[in-house]
C-alpha cells in the first residue's frame, strides 16, 4: 500500500466519520428524511455535472448500473436514511459506533453464508469487535439510550452489509464520479417518496443547519464517496476496508469535540476493543481477497 493510498484512506475515514456529527446538527433543525433527500438531489446534480465536465459517460456497464441502484437504495436511502432518522434521539457517537460494525458484519456473513474462511486472527477480531460494541451499548442502555433509535441504526448497518456483499464490478470501467452522482439520484427518489409518509416536513433555517448541510452535501456526500471508489480501484476492497477500523475512534472523537458528547471510561474501553477487533478482522482477510465492496 503506497503513501497516496494511505492518505486517501485516512482522508476517507475522517470525512466519513464526521458525517454522524453533521447529521446530528442537521436533524436538530430539519426533518431528517426530507433534508437527506434534498442533500442527495444537490449532490447528484453536482456529481453528474462534474462527471460530464470530466468527459465521463452515463452509459455505464451492467455491473455499474446494478451497483448504482443497489447502493442508491441500500446505502443512501436505507443506511443513511435510517441513521438520520435515528439521530433525532440517538447521539452521533452511538450511531458511529453501530455503523462501524459493518466490516465485522461483512466478515461474519461472508463466513456464514458465502463459505469464506476466517483465520484465527479474524475470529478473535470478530469476538473482540462485538464485545466492544456490547460493552458500549450496555453502558448506554443503562444510561437510558433510545432503543428504537439504536434498532434503526442496527438495521442500517445490515442494509449496508447486504449491499457490500452483493455488489461486484462497481469500480470497473471508470466513470467513478458518474456512478457517485447517479446513486445520489436513486437515494433522493426513494427518500422524497418516504419523507411525507414517515415524518412531518420541517425546516428551521439556522446558521448551524446551513453549515452542516453544506458540509455534508459536499464532503461526506460527494468527496468521501469519490475517494472510496478511487481507493477501491487503486488497492482493492479488502485493503481499502482496513481503514474502517478508524471509524469508531474518529466518529466518537469528532462528536465529543463538536457536540460535547461525553465519553465515559467504559465507552473509551469499548471503542478501543472495537477498533482493534475491526483491525484484526481486516488484517486476517488481506491475503487472497480481491472482491469489490463499497460503503
Amino acid at each position: 500500500m503506497d503513501l497516496r493510498a494511505i492518505a486517501m484512506g485516512l482522508t476517507f475515514a475522517l470525512i466519513w466519520s464526521s458525517a454522524f456529527t453533521s447529521a446530528r446538527i442537521i436533524v436538530a433543525d430539519a426533518s431528517p428524511l426530507f433534508s437527506l433527500a434534498l442533500r442527495f438531489l444537490i449532490s447528484g446534480i453536482i456529481g453528474v455535472a462534474i462527471a460530464r465536465a470530466m468527459g465521463q459517460s452515463w452509459h455505464l456497464t451492467r455491473e455499474q448500473w446494478r451497483a448504482t441502484i443497489l447502493f442508491g437504495v441500500c446505502q443512501n436511502a436505507l443506511y443513511l436514511g435510517l441513521n438520520f432518522y435515528a439521530m433525532q434521539t440517538v447521539e452521533a457517537s452511538v450511531a458511529a459506533i453501530i455503523a462501524s460494525t459493518m466490516p465485522l458484519l461483512v466478515a461474519l456473513a461472508g463466513w456464514a453464508f458465502l463459505g469464506e474462511r476466517l483465520r484465527p486472527l479474524g475470529i478473535i477480531g470478530l469476538l473482540a469487535g462485538f464485545v466492544g460494541v456490547a460493552l458500549i451499548m450496555g453502558n448506554r442502555i443503562g444510561a437510558g439510550v433510545d432503543l428504537f433509535g439504536v434498532a434503526l441504526c442496527g438495521i442500517a448497518a445490515l442494509a449496508l452489509t447486504f449491499a457490500t456483499l452483493s455488489v461486484r464490478g462497481a469500480t470497473s470501467g471508470g466513470n467513478f464520479m458518474m456512478v457517485v452522482g447517479l446513486q445520489m439520484f436513486v437515494g433522493a427518489a426513494v427518500l422524497f417518496v418516504a419523507a411525507p409518509i414517515f415524518e412531518t416536513i420541517r425546516i428551521h433555517l439556522t446558521v448551524p443547519l446551513v453549515l452542516a448541510f453544506s458540509y455534508t452535501t459536499l464532503f461526506p456526500g460527494l468527496l468521501a464517496t469519490l475517494i472510496w471508489f478511487m481507493l477501491l480501484n487503486r488497492i482493492g476492497a479488502t485493503r481499502a476496508a482496513t481503514f474502517h477500523f478508524l471509524n469508531p475512534v474518529f466518529g466518537v472523537a469528532i462528536a465529543a469535540v463538536l457536540l460535547g458528547e461525553k465519553l465515559g471510561p467504559l465507552d473509551a474501553l469499548g471503542v478501543v476493543i472495537t477498533t482493534l477487533g475491526i483491525l484484526a478482522v481486516q488484517l486476517s482477510r488481506q491475503p487472497g481477497q480481491g472482491s469489490s465492496a463499497s460503503t
